[in-house]
């Protein structure tokens, strides 16, 4: 079982991160820890997953390691993606059993989208 999956984002980037992941994906922010709060950053939950974002100086977007979420409507989140001006690429089926697409947070952190196949 996974706790958590940390990704980077730029020093000062709350506002923009809590903009995607509350405002389009509908994650609930999840307070830091007075210690940890200080770093920057911030943390988020839903749908059975926990995402840290965590400030990284020398920021540079992750682009091929991603997060793979399962969720549990992709048609209702890729429109959403798309009506905030992400893009939405759909996966092929070279992974059986699954449907998926991926998509860059407002960071450009690749993410990946998925649902069991019924």
């Amino acid at each position: 079982m996974i706790h958590h999956v940390q990704l980077a984002c730029p020093r000062g980037s709350e506002d923009a991160s809590r903009s995607f992941y509350v405002g389009v994906l509908g994650l609930t922010e999840k307070p830091k820890p007075p210690v940890l709060a200080a770093r920057g950053g911030c943390w988020f939950t839903g749908h059975g997953t926990e995402l840290h974002l965590g400030v990284e100086d020398d920021f540079r977007p992750a682009r091929k390691a991603h997060p793979a979420l399962v969720w549990p409507d992709l048609d209702a989140l890729a429109d959403r993606l798309t009506a905030a001006g992400h893009p939405v690429t759909w996966g092929d089926d070279e992974l059986p059993g699954m449907r998926r697409f991926h998509t860059e947070d407002v960071h450009g952190n690749r993410l990946e989208f998925l649902t069991p196949l019924d």
